[in-house]
């Protein structure tokens, strides 16, 4: 099934509401249960959960209840693919899942075999990990992603939540997890501030994102593109200082 409608039917089913398209979508990226590389994530959300309504009719998972906004459609006639297709949603939005939550252990489990007290947070407000170490607070925000198909990382990061932490203490643990090994690429809050300046991050999704691509190259690594290389902060956890 399509992604973008495995993840609306997820959020749809979660919250057990109507929702505009946007906010689906914003709720998909941010639970982990969308992962897509486009610039407008939003759109194809619309265009995508509109087709399925005009091609199926009444036969269509989704309904429509006001302007750009959408509900499951509680009369969709059952039939015999349903369950096997319903299970195959389940799958997909579970991994997602997965792959963030293994992300948060794994660093948090490294910072507490280099000595930090460092718990997982129940409530994520921008802040994933907070750990103290030497009287010294830190608030640890992780994100894990597998290698795609263009042999690179991509990663989003809300706009609104990275400039509400913005200080010296917040730090963004990049979790590159691939079958060979995984790799943490460490960096500080003014290290990305400073390559969105430098044009090495870019907003998307309407200017609502920030976008950042990280490839592994001859055993080098680069954020966004190939002049911009972060081989210092490359599984270097004495950058938390």
């Amino acid at each position: 099934m399509n992604k973008f409608k495995t993840a609306a039917i997820s959020i749809l089913t979660e919250v057990n509401k109507p929702l505009h398209y946007k906010e689906i979508t914003r709720l998909a990226l941010e639970k982990g249960v969308l992962e897509t590389e486009g610039a407008t994530p939003d759109a194809s959300m619309n265009a995508q959960i509109i087709t399925d309504i005009k091609r199926k009719g009444k036969q269509s998972t989704f309904i429509k209840t006001a302007p750009s906004t959408y509900a499951l459609n509680p009369d969709k006639p059952r039939t015999k693919e349903e369950p096997e297709e319903a299970q195959e949603e389940e799958k997909l939005a579970v991994d997602s899942g997965y792959i963030g939550k293994a992300g948060e252990y794994l660093v948090c489990s490294e910072l507490l075999f280099r000595g930090f007290n460092a718990s997982i947070m129940s409530v994520d407000i921008g802040v994933d990990i907070v750990a103290t170490r030497e009287n010294r607070l830190y608030g640890i925000q992780v994100k894990t992603a597998r290698l795609n198909k263009f042999n690179t990382y991509v990663f989003d990061v809300r706009k609104v939540s990275f400039e509400r932490h913005n200080s010296g203490s917040t730090f963004y643990i990049f979790v590159l997890h691939s079958e060979k090994k995984t790799n943490f690429l460490i960096l500080p809050y003014f290290e990305i501030e400073k390559k969105v300046h430098d044009k090495a991050i870019l907003e998307v999704g309407q200017g609502l994102r920030y976008r950042i691509n990280i490839k592994l190259r001859n055993n080098s690594v680069y954020l966004g593109t190939l002049d911009h290389e972060m081989n210092y902060f490359l599984n270097n956890w004495s950058v938390l200082k």
